[in-house]
């Protein structure tokens, strides 16, 4: 059974990350030298990335469309089962590797990649609606 509480709270976690980054996307030059400045805008994309994971994973245990392979599989799953539209999912698990990259730097993160992320936050935006309108469908 799905936790809607857990869900919904998960995707509160994540309109608050959005509401970081979009703040951060319109920080000027003087913040934006500030060397933690580009650390804590990473961090928020992990958090809100790992907060869609776990969205994913739980509906997955929960409907018993898994067990997922890795993190992008919960995703995928997600996209298969009419959780999300498929193209969100394909993108979303992209999202997924930028956050692997980011927690455990496979490769040395470019840093204009996450700048031009923060400019294109819809995505994650996508997520919370389909997922919010997914849940809210069993109390239909």
């Amino acid at each position: 059974m799905v936790d809607q509480v857990r869900v919904l709270r998960l995707l509160r976690a994540i309109t608050d990350d959005l509401s970081v980054l979009r703040r951060e996307a319109d920080a000027d030059d003087e913040r934006r030298a500030d060397p933690i400045w580009l650390r804590g805008v990473k961090y928020t994309f992990v958090t809100a990335i790992e907060a869609c994971v776990d969205v994913a994973q739980h509906l997955c245990a929960a409907r018993g469309w898994g067990p997922p392979a890795d993190n992008g599989d919960a995703v995928r799953l997600l996209g298969d089962h009419g959780a999300l539209a498929p193209n969100l999912a394909r993108s979303l698990r992209k999202a997924v590797g930028f956050r692997n990259v980011l927690v455990h730097d496979y490769i040395t993160v470019n840093d204009d990649i996450v700048i031009t992320r923060l400019g294109d936050l819809g995505d994650l935006d996508d997520f919370v609606r389909q997922i919010v309108v997914h849940v809210s469908a069993e109390d239909a």
